[in-house]
């Protein structure tokens, strides 16, 4: 429903710029309504801002707003017809710990077309090189090409896009070198001397700066905000708050990584009790979820959590246990502080 409004909103800016919705616009950011330009950018700045705190980089404004404009039609399209692809792709991209947001890079790739073909041998919906597929573990001759296939072809960008995280560290740059190659992003990080795409971005091929931005925008018009793979580390830092923010600390290797589980879960489990279930070292169990006990504290109370295939199993076996006893322990701290807070008030009669 948001991404409805947001693109509405946007339309309705450019159509008529100087019919600006004052009351909207006051409510959420001040602008100079005598300054048509200015008038454009801020309702749009005003729209941005999505639930999730993440916010549209400004270097990004004009491009997102061009983009949501002359592609609008085609995307809504898609999200009716696209909807199988995109849940087999939320699917794998869940199993393996990375972010939802992530699908839409099939969509500017290919069109999430498994027969689309580049110029330079790239196929498939995630445009993968003969040579990048065949170290992914698909096969690739003249009778077989694993890269239509939308399972196989998945799970390999998967890995190729946990790597290039694990590598880089910046969901931005990752975009970046999933479509240049991490040659032409390191190139670019010593030119520039920064970490920053939108300090780096001229330093890149003007494909790949492009690619960065159609994904932000393609994002943007699917989901009416943006998201930690929409934001510089830095970025992401500042502006989403604690609970989006633990997927930055885990300090796992690529082999743990490969071999871990991932599931979504929620409600009030303390990191000590599923510990001891699955009878994991407390600092362990920290390590690959960092963060995890202020995470579950907290409103948004939902964690991807991660951890090594056999613990994962003892995990799932024991989840009812896990959850009860947590739940008990919360009831108890709870009576406790009530308790306490009742000795208080009456000392202070």
């Amino acid at each position: 429903m948001f991404g409805i409004a947001f693109i509405g909103l946007l339309l309705h800016s450019r159509a008529s710029v100087l019919k600006v919705d004052k009351t909207f616009v006051a409510l959420h950011m001040p602008i100079d309504t005598s300054d048509v330009k200015n008038g454009i950018n801020n309702l749009f700045l005003a729209s941005v801002c999505g639930t999730n705190g993440a916010k549209l980089n400004p270097r990004a404004l004009s491009f997102v707003q061009d983009f949501i404009i002359q592609n609008k039609q085609e995307m809504d399209e898609m999200k009716s017809w696209g909807h199988p692809y995109f849940k087999l792709i939320d699917g794998i991209l869940n199993q393996y710990g990375l972010p939802n947001e992530l699908k839409y890079l099939a969509v500017i790739e290919s069109n999430l077309k498994p027969t689309a073909m580049s110029w330079v041998g790239a196929v498939g919906p995630w445009q993968l090189m003969p040579a990048t597929a065949r170290v992914l573990g698909l096969k690739v001759n003249r009778k077989v090409d694993e890269r239509k296939n939308y399972y196989k072809s998945t799970k390999a960008a998967a890995i190729y896009l946990r790597d290039l995280y694990a590598e880089l560290g910046d969901w931005l740059l990752v975009i970046a070198a999933y479509n240049g190659g991490t040659g032409n992003v390191y190139r670019a990080i010593r030119k520039s001397n920064s970490r920053d795409f939108w300090q780096l971005q001229n330093y890149l091929p003007a494909e790949s700066r492009n690619h960065v931005k159609k994904f932000i925008a393609t994002q943007y018009t699917f989901e009416g905000q943006g998201s930690v793979t929409t934001l510089t580390k830095d970025e992401a830092t500042d502006q989403l708050s604690g609970s989006a923010m633990y997927v930055f600390n885990r300090k796992l290797n690529k082999e743990e990584q490969a071999s871990a589980k991932t599931i979504n879960i929620s409600g009030k489990y303390f990191s000590s009790i599923i510990s001891k279930y699955i009878l994991m070292d407390e600092t362990e169990f920290n390590r690959y979820n960092p963060d995890f006990d202020k995470v579950m504290a907290s409103a948004n109370n939902s964690y991807d959590l991660k951890l090594p295939a056999d613990k994962m199993d003892l995990f799932v076996s024991n989840k009812y246990e896990i959850l009860n006893e947590s739940v008990q322990r919360l009831l108890l701290e709870d009576d406790a502080a009530n308790e306490n807070k009742a000795v208080a008030n009456i000392s202070h009669k």
